[in-house]
């Protein structure tokens, strides 16, 4: 596959903690993202964040924070993003979790396998 120099970058904001069937929700993003020919897919998690509720989730050794900050970053091309975009609000609706998702231009400067 070659992606465009000009292409799209998805991000999904989620928490860890979010199930849809009892799995994480952000394995189901990445295996649905899999599943249509999205050129890649990275999740990362992160240690600090807050969102719509406000409420402060962190990554301390003393803290009992379970539910840490998921961010699924996603690059394709715009017509893919697109297209994945309403299989991502569908599975995110199912889940029955708050999300936050943004869209930007991304410019592609290598998209290669490893030989």
């Amino acid at each position: 596959m070659v992606l465009d120099r000009d292409s799209k970058l998805l991000r999904i904001f989620i928490g860890e903690m979010d199930k849809l069937n009892h799995s994480p929700l952000y394995e189901a993003l990445v295996f649905a993202a899999r599943e249509q020919g999205i050129a890649g897919a990275t999740v990362l998690r992160g240690i600090l964040s807050y969102g719509a509720n406000s409420r402060i989730h962190a990554a301390k050794l003393l803290d009992l924070s379970h539910d840490l900050p998921v961010v699924v970053e996603i690059v394709d091309r715009a017509e893919a993003i697109e297209q994945y975009l309403a299989t991502a609000d569908r599975l995110i609706e199912s889940a029955g979790c708050g999300a936050l998702i943004t869209v930007e231009r991304a410019e592609v400067i290598r998209y290669k396998s490893k030989k």
